[in-house]
């Protein structure tokens, strides 16, 4: 049974006592509009009209359900309203970054709404962004670029836990905490007392830096710095990961942001070219130039970029100026 088609011919037949006039205003016949009738009231088990008089009469039954009907076509006709007004106003799906600030991407939705524009955010791996902006699944997506040609950039470094005495570094800051690491300090060193050699702590890198270009990229850098090959690999879970960092057992190569959010000592890679590199694009359909500058800037400031906040008319304090990669 139509419910919401059999529940239309009993309100309309209420509201004009009339079957045939009620099967004029719906636009169907009047045998159909009957059957109908018909068919409720075997479902509700009582009848709904008392077709004994030469007027038609609503039953007690029929006014006790009436309101209850009304009701319920009302909750559908603002479906239908709301779903056509969805079809008006169409959610543009963007992919970022995974383990971004929530703050960042609500910062983004915000953004979007201020201009009219209704924003999802999906938080995805850099392969599976650049796979569904190919199909059109997403809007907008930031896209893993290489650093000496990306429109925005973000620092990359190591993550390790904070001293337990601040007059000492910690041991998974070897470059000093804030100072640039080079690869090549990481190095197995011998100690000076004992003649042994010290194993220097694993790096961890994370899904967003898991992408070939990005990998392969650190892969060669580590060999070059001398580093044992087994002494990068993949994180796992980001929640894994930080817990080795902060025990002391690993360093996790992260952005800045993302390490204090954690409270994880940090230190950046002096290698630029290890640093992540970003450009904010459409789907295929669309050229470069029509993602929305205003876009561009908000989404890359949700990655950690400097020149995003900057562009998107934010403040920013010198020292975040300092820390952050500037734009090209």
């Amino acid at each position: 049974m139509d419910l919401l088609a059999h529940l239309k011919a009993y309100v309309a037949t209420v509201d004009e006592t009339s079957f045939s006039r009620a099967a004029d205003r719906l636009g169907i016949a009047q045998p159909l509009l009957s059957r109908r009738i018909k068919t409720l009231e075997a479902h509700f088990g009582g009848l709904l009209f008392d077709r004994s008089r030469r007027q038609v009469a609503t039953t007690e039954l029929g006014m006790l359900l009436l309101p209850y009907a009304r009701d319920v076509l009302d909750r559908a006709q603002r479906l239908e309203q709301a779903a056509r007004s969805a079809q008006r106003v169409r959610t543009r799906t963007v992919g970022v970054p995974a383990d971004r600030a929530p703050a960042a991407l609500a910062r983004v939705i915000r953004t979007g709404a201020e201009r009219g524009v209704t924003l999802g955010v999906r938080e995805l791996p850099p392969e599976e962004r650049a796979d569904r902006l190919a199909d059109g699944s997403l809007a907008y997506a930031l896209l893993r670029v290489q650093p000496e040609h990306a429109a925005y950039r973000v620092p990359l470094g190591l993550a390790g836990a904070p001293p337990l005495d601040t007059a000492r570094p910690a041991r998974t800051a070897p470059a000093g905490r804030g100072r640039p690491v080079h690869l090549e300090d990481l190095r197995p060193r011998r100690d000076a007392a004992t003649g042994a050699r010290t194993a220097p702590l694993p790096i961890l890198t994370l899904a967003e830096d898991g992408a070939p270009g990005a990998w392969d990229r650190l892969g060669r850098a580590a060999a070059r710095s001398g580093l044992p090959e087994r002494l990068v690999r993949p994180a796992g879970p980001a929640a894994t990961a930080l817990a080795e960092t902060l025990a002391g057992r690993a360093m996790l190569l992260c952005d800045e942001p993302f390490a204090r959010r954690h409270g994880a000592d940090w230190a950046p890679l002096a290698d630029a070219s290890l640093h992540r590199g970003y450009d904010v694009r459409g789907t295929p359909r669309q050229r470069s130039g029509d993602v929305p500058e205003w876009l561009s800037a908000v989404l890359a400031a949700a990655a950690g970029a400097e020149t995003a906040v900057r562009a998107a008319g934010r403040p920013e304090s010198t020292d975040t100026r300092s820390r952050l990669a500037a734009r090209g």
